[in-house]
């Protein structure tokens, strides 16, 4: 499977079983990603190594970096530690990254390290334009329910994150070692496959306000999670227009803004 490996392994069964039996176990693969927009590197990730042009395409779009059509041309090369994602830009688009420069570095886990400022984490993004779209609780049920069908790789590690895009089903999902990767490549992967906003971020993580803010870049509606957010995610979800769903598991959920995208069973929802 691509992005994971087996890995060997011991396995300590129970009392009645004791003893180690030998064995496998597909782990994913965590490599250096660095993405380089025009030549320059911009930043440097601990990501899975799929779909990373959708990732340097992605990343390019929630960071602000550039619009949708803004991005020439994407390559990835395999370099002796990792991998350089090349994204070409036109000038207008690098011309404001000049402007604007910033290194990033750091774990997987942290979707601000090397950010050198307080303004520049806590940036404001556009605020979601008027949308049509809404979905009952069944259908909130159903787009958390379809999430697993589209993880291969966690079934195979149960080591990796999910984003998807639903509206009336799963369009397209990524996964990724990292949260905020998974959400770039999905991101990225519906600016290249023509796929627009009109629908709902599905994320197997909790709901940072980095998150929300790559969400809002991509100009989506709603965001369901099947964990909690942070209480700072939840007030740039109102300010950004968003209808942000969380702790979706099972038959419950919770909706922290702009409830009235959430409508009652029977009711007509786009």
């Amino acid at each position: 499977m691509k992005g994971a490996r087996a890995t060997p392994r011991l396995v300590f069964g129970p009392a009645v079983t004791p003893g180690a039996q030998p064995g496998q176990r597909v782990l994913p693969e965590e490599v250096a990603v660095a993405l380089s927009f025009n030549g320059t590197t911009q930043a440097v990730m601990m990501a899975t190594p799929a779909d990373l042009e959708d990732f340097g395409q992605g990343f390019a779009v929630t960071e602000g970096i550039a619009g949708p059509q803004e991005v020439l041309s994407v390559e990835v090369e395999t370099v002796p530690r990792g991998r350089d994602v090349q994204v070409w830009l036109r000038p207008e688009a690098e011309a404001r990254l000049a402007a604007r420069r910033r290194v990033m570095a750091g774990p997987v886990g942290c979707g601000l390290c090397g950010i050198d400022s307080i303004d520049q984490a806590l940036r404001e993004v556009p605020v979601v334009g008027p949308s049509a779209f809404r979905m009952t609780p069944s259908q909130v049920r159903e787009a958390v329910a379809a999430l697993p069908g589209e993880q291969r790789l966690h079934d195979a590690t149960r080591a990796v994150h999910g984003a998807a895009f639903w509206n009336g089903r799963v369009l397209l999902a990524r996964e990724d070692v990292g949260r905020h990767n998974a959400l770039d490549k999905l991101v990225g992967g519906m600016v290249r496959q023509g796929i627009g906003p009109e629908g709902a971020v599905v994320l197997t993580s909790r709901v940072s306000t980095d998150m929300v803010q790559k969400v809002a870049m991509l100009g989506a509606p709603m965001i369901i999670a099947v964990s909690a957010p942070t209480a700072e995610a939840v007030e740039l979800a109102e300010r950004a227009g968003i209808t942000l769903v969380a702790l979706a598991r099972g038959d419950r959920f919770e909706v922290f803004s702009h409830t009235d995208r959430v409508m009652t069973e029977g009711a007509d929802v786009g």
